[in-house]
């Protein structure tokens, strides 16, 4: 289980390494997502707060990347935070997720992105529920939630 101290290491001394890369062009990007998919995975922008579909959904399934489809959250460890952005306590894995330190806004966070191809999704908290004590904040539009079906 990762905590606070993990992701702080990450940020400053290097990410784990992800189990793929996929790289592609502005203008490769561009044809894949909608625009506001592009604005913020790809020009690190972020949605109103509960404005997305994913923020009140509970199903059962993964949540992947909408740039490249990779496994990044469980719909086991999402939890309703109160901030108006999906928020789940683990990455699916450990080397699913990146770190970046985001001295932007006059502020210190810790931005998350896709370890496999560097899309934007939100900023990691110390301030989620235990035991890992994290919230990652994520934007809707950073993600696709592959549903399970019980058959």
């Amino acid at each position: 289980m990762l905590t606070w101290k993990d992701i702080i290491h990450f940020s400053v001394k290097g990410n784990p390494k992800p189990d793929s890369k996929i790289i592609k062009t502005e203008e490769e990007w561009k044809t894949l997502l909608t625009p506001e998919q592009y604005r913020i995975t790809r020009k690190k922008g972020t949605e109103a707060p509960h404005s997305g579909d994913l923020c009140t959904s509970y199903e059962s399934g993964k949540y992947t990347c909408i740039c490249c489809n990779t496994s990044l959250f469980d719909s086991t460890i999402k939890f309703e935070s109160g901030t108006g952005w999906p928020s789940f306590t683990q990455p699916i894995k450990e080397n699913a997720i990146a770190y970046n330190k985001d001295e932007s806004f006059g502020m210190v966070r810790v931005e998350v992105i896709c370890n496999t191809c560097d899309a934007h999704l939100g900023h990691v908290f110390p301030d989620g529920p235990e035991p890992s004590g994290l919230r990652f904040c994520i934007n809707s539009e950073s993600l696709t939630l592959k549903k399970e079906h019980n058959e």
